[in-house]
């Protein structure tokens, strides 16, 4: 039986029931409010209304009884047209639900149900559109992840293909060949590296290490390793860090893996003969970690996005220089360490700001 059958038939049962009780209840007391008003007129007749009592309380008990069974019918149909009413409303509610059901598990995520009324119908439509919601994001973001890596993997894939096709023809040598070859699986070792971290970051299953540490220390290594890079590229690296900055707790490898990020991705959008700036403060909650550049900045526009995977501000000009979730790992581990991570920019250069907790605080 249909769910509108069901629902329609539990309410004229409930309705017969009430109407039942009502006529059972109205015939077992009717007796004592009848027979209290037959003597209040016969008090008033006077001698003659004692041989009328038997009329009186007959005649008031089957008008009672007549009234009841005449208006029970009218009761009968206004409440099964309120019931036709109700079980509309919910059967509707639940069919808009089957529907929407269907159409997210055919894969149709940008279904939504109408969010009428403020009551339970009302946020069950609700809940379900926030559900949606989240699965055509994660839907979208599977669509781009796929379209993103198939993107990232077609050049060495093509680049490895070229080179082998050389070497099977003879016309590069096979040490240069091989020296090639090893490149494009070093670009694409390193991108299945990012892509199982930046999957671990957002998962939350990145294990950590944490400990108490100067700030000095971890600037000195990012410089160390940048050190001969900088300088190969004629871009001036300063650094400063204040006395009395308090001591860092977190983990120094990872906390390294976002400072070697920064820098690199300042290194990369920065000209030759420009300037990189890292500097530290610090109070009793945080220490702070500034990368400022003298590249060409970063168009306002990108800003909200530029922390997403695989997002370029400019894809042509950076294609093959990174794998595209660098800033995404480092916004996931920043915030796994308790700290935050944001980013300015302008026209003179783009200012990256991450914290890690104070071993003060």
């Amino acid at each position: 039986m249909k769910l509108y059958a069901r629902l329609f038939l539990s309410h004229l049962l409930v309705i017969v029931i009430a109407m039942g009780t009502l006529l059972l209840f109205s015939e077992l007391l009717a007796s004592a409010f009848i027979r209290e008003h037959v003597e209040q007129m016969v008090a008033v007749i006077g001698p003659d209304g004692a041989n009328l009592r038997a009329d009186l309380e007959h005649g008031m008990r089957g008008t009672l009884t007549s009234a009841l069974l005449a208006a029970i019918p009218f009761a009968v149909l206004i409440a099964a047209v309120t019931a036709l009413l109700s079980a509309r409303r919910v059967v509707r509610s639940v069919a808009l639900l089957r529907d929407g059901s269907h159409a997210i598990a055919a894969g149709e995520y940008r279904r939504r149900l109408p969010e009428d009324g403020q009551d339970e119908l009302g946020d069950l439509a609700r809940h379900f559109n926030r559900m949606a919601g989240t699965l055509e994001r994660v839907e979208q973001g599977r669509v781009e992840l796929i379209t993103n890596v198939a993107h990232e993997l077609r050049t060495p894939v093509a680049a490895l293909r070229g080179f082998a096709e050389a070497l099977k023809d003879g016309v590069m040598p096979r040490e240069r060949a091989a020296d090639a070859i090893l490149r494009e699986m070093r670009t694409m070792e390193r991108l299945a590296n990012d892509l199982s971290l930046v999957s671990r970051v957002e998962a939350g299953a990145v294990e950590l290490h944490p400990r108490n540490f100067p700030a000095t220390e971890l600037v000195m290594a990012g410089i160390e390793r940048f050190k001969d890079a900088y300088e190969e590229r004629d871009v001036r690296l300063e650094w400063t860090v204040p006395s009395g900055v308090p001591d860092v707790t977190a983990d120094f490898e990872r906390a390294l893996q976002v400072l070697t990020n920064l820098l690199s991705n300042a290194l990369r959008h920065t000209p030759s003969g420009g300037r990189v700036t890292l500097s530290v403060q610090g109070d009793r909650d945080d220490v702070a970690f500034t990368v400022r550049d003298t590249g060409s900045g970063i168009p306002s526009e990108h800003l909200e996005r530029i922390f997403e995977r695989f997002y370029r501000v400019d894809p042509a000009r950076t294609r093959g220089e990174g794998s595209g979730v660098g800033l995404t790992i480092a916004r996931g581990l920043v915030e796994r360490m308790g700290g935050t991570i944001r980013v300015d920019s302008s026209s003179s250069g783009s200012v990256f700001t991450f914290t890690l907790p104070s071993a003060h605080g």
